[in-house]
């Protein structure tokens, strides 16, 4: 066999994932949120980007023919961004003015006018919804300052520890080991590092470290410092002076109670069916967190993509929530001013690629907007039933079926259904929450959805009686009479999921209730 070198020519296809198409993909799975963000980085990046006014949608609409004439046109300000333009004819012109004044580029930035008035703070501007607009009206340390409508973060789980700190330690040690154990705590108000450990590290005596967390337990909220859960329990039931024997031998069995083991819980606290029941109800009134009701509370509320409404004729009307889109566009005119004002190569290809990057994010925005309506549409056409009549209609359906219906790859479908939610009459839902699993039914009939039997598994169970408590093989012969095939360890799977117990659990919990 010889070896030596040789050159070829071959042809042959293969897929190239351009930064472009990257980009594309990306925009298609963000949520609103992080499109906002994204697109508030671009504005910033891209001289070249600037976001729609209400006069540049109404110009769009109304089309190049029916544009103001003569005076009512608008005169365009060609000196809106004069630094840019400069700087790229004459390169040491810049440089020059920073050594002048002994300023470091970058913390030097241009104020750049506006035609457009500042829009009160905590609304949206008709441009969209990309970035929030700066507040108008008197300053804020000025007269006629709403106070009662400013919203302020109240103190942390720390900051409102140390606040009462002062008041149980006394000593300079003492303080420092508090200070400490303030820091180690968790988000749920727990303790988690050994005490031994903790004493080793701060260099003091095991017995005093104890002794200023036994202290530090008794600050609010109720429960801060435990090191488990049924300490955390019983700090609280010791607030309320409830932390009797009978409650306290409640609190060391829970996972007695876990078990539903009402019977076995009787004989160790020592009391009736009543009495358990009082115990339970005041057990259940605790906070196994008692961190988290101090601090901010951080809400983040779900903004649909889509909305759903009925038609007249007794169809469904989808639209795209316009509040959710980022209305950009390129700015041609300043484009053509730069370039032409260029003298090096290297800025022409800046501004060149600077052309080419948001023209390619508008033209992905608007296929983004398209793609999803087009997914919602088939979505909201498949599940018909569910808007008519509730989850028991819900159909099955799979990416592939809306796939092939839209002429559209699964993976595609898959990314637009993720982390976008459609607003309905019956409520917001994930775009992902249409698509489960069929199961067969008898009879060659039509197949129902994994969401609908799990419902009615819990309506089984919901109304059954007390005295006659459903097991998962009875439930399956209910089932199967309605013409549902399914196996028993799937209603097994349903039920724990839905976090119902078992059926000999419920059977002691009722049976307690009753007697």
């Amino acid at each position: 066999m010889s070896m030596r070198q040789r050159l070829e020519i071959r042809q042959g296809q293969s897929l190239v994932m351009t930064p472009q198409l990257q980009q594309a993909i990306k925009l298609l799975q963000m949520s609103n949120l992080e499109l906002q963000s994204y697109v508030e980085a671009e504005l910033e990046r891209n001289p070249l980007l600037e976001r729609e006014t209400p006069e540049d949608a109404q110009d769009r609409r109304r089309g190049p023919d029916d544009a103001p004439q003569g005076d009512e046109a608008p005169a365009k300000d060609d000196s809106a961004r004069p630094e840019l333009t400069e700087a790229l004819a004459d390169e040491g012109a810049t440089g020059d003015r920073l050594a002048d004044m002994d300023a470091d580029p970058a913390t030097m930035f241009h104020d750049s006018p506006s035609d457009t008035p500042p829009a009160p703070m905590g609304q949206m501007t008709d441009s969209g919804w990309a970035g929030m607009p700066a507040p108008s009206g008197p300053a804020p340390d000025g007269p006629g300052r709403d106070l009662e409508a400013t919203l302020s973060a109240g103190p942390s789980l720390s900051e409102h520890l140390e606040e009462q700190l002062p008041f149980v330690l006394t000593s300079p040690a003492e303080r420092l080991i508090g200070h400490h154990l303030i820091g180690m705590l968790d988000d749920a108000g727990y303790l988690r590092e050994p005490l031994d450990a903790i004493s080793k590290r701060l260099g003091a005596p095991l017995e005093q470290v104890e002794a200023v967390l036994k202290r530090l337990q008794g600050l609010d909220p109720p429960g801060v410092f435990a090191r488990d859960l049924q300490e955390c329990l019983k700090i609280q039931l010791r607030e309320k002076d409830r932390l009797d024997p009978a409650m306290e031998a409640l609190v060391d069995n829970l996972e007695l109670l876990a078990k539903r083991d009402f019977a076995r819980l009787r004989k160790i606290c020592g009391v009736d069916n009543e009495d358990l029941l009082d115990m339970l109800e005041e057990i259940k009134a605790l906070n196994p967190h008692p961190g988290g009701t101090i601090g901010p509370l951080v809400v983040h509320p779900v903004v649909p993509d889509v909305f759903v409404r009925p038609a007249p004729d007794g169809s469904w009307i989808v639209e795209l929530n316009s509040e959710t889109l980022p209305r950009v566009l390129v700015n041609n005119q300043y484009y053509a001013t730069v370039k032409s004002a260029a003298a090096r190569q290297e800025d022409v290809e800046y501004i060149s690629n600077c052309f080419a990057s948001a023209s390619w994010l508008v033209k992905s925005l608007d296929q983004r907007a398209r793609t999803i309506l087009a997914v919602a549409r088939e979505i909201v056409r498949q599940q018909d039933a569910f808007l008519n009549k509730g989850i028991e209609a819900l159909r099955p359906l799979t990416l592939k079926d809306v796939a092939e219906a839209v002429g559209m790859h699964e993976s595609t479908i898959s990314r637009v259904t993720s982390n976008k939610y459609m607003a309905t009459p019956r409520g917001i839902f994930e775009l992902k929450y249409f698509f489960t699993t069929a199961i067969a039914t008898s009879g060659g009939g039509e197949a129902v959805s994994a969401a609908a039997v799990r419902h009615r598994i819990r309506q089984l169970i919901d109304e059954e009686d007390p005295k006659k408590v459903l097991s998962d093989d009875k439930i399956v012969g209910i089932l199967r009479a309605e013409g549902i095939e399914i196996a028993r360890r799937t209603v097994a799977k349903y039920r724990e999921a839905l976090g119902i117990p078992s059926s000999l659990q419920r059977r002691r919990e009722k049976k307690m209730r009753l007697s």
